[in-house]
């Protein structure tokens, strides 16, 4: 869904303020099969296919010690979505809800974050699996997964 498409029934917009520029840096940019929505998974599977993150200098020197951890955050952009509703109406869900009561990609700030799992690094490029995003969306951030038990060696 892109902000040219219609709204569901009972779903409401808003005109967002002009945007305040937070000096985000992409990182790099996501691989995946996925290049629609409709194809895209709803949610990760930790056994999902095998996508790519593909690191744009200078920030490969930053990957050193990632190998260590079996499952990452990965934060990125989702380019493609929606930033005007306010009321959705979610899949599942009983009637109309506010844009903070849903994990929907449509929101003001349309950041995704996926537990993924690691599978190997290639030079500047991390193989992960738990994805749900489009092929090349923006990648902001890698950290390591918050379990403590997620560290290898």
């Amino acid at each position: 869904m892109t902000a040219t498409d219609d709204i569901r029934e009972g779903e409401v917009t808003v005109t967002p303020p002009p945007p305040t520029d937070a000096g985000l840096v992409f990182i790099g940019r996501v691989r995946t099969p996925w290049t629609s929505r409709g194809e895209t998974p709803r949610q990760g599977s930790l056994d999902g296919p095998v996508c790519r993150l593909e690191i744009f200098e200078p920030w490969t020197q930053a990957l050193l010690g990632l190998e260590k951890f079996t499952q990452l955050q990965v934060v990125y952009w989702l380019h493609q979505a929606r930033r005007d509703l306010v009321i959705q109406r979610g899949h599942g869900h009983d009637g109309p809800r506010g844009t903070f009561a849903l994990r929907s990609p449509l929101r003001p700030n349309p950041i995704g974050i996926s537990a993924a799992a690691l599978v190997g690094i290639e030079g500047s490029t991390v193989l992960v699996r738990g994805l749900d995003c489009l092929d090349q969306t923006p990648l902001i951030d890698l950290k390591p997964d918050r379990c403590v038990h997620s560290m290898v060696k």
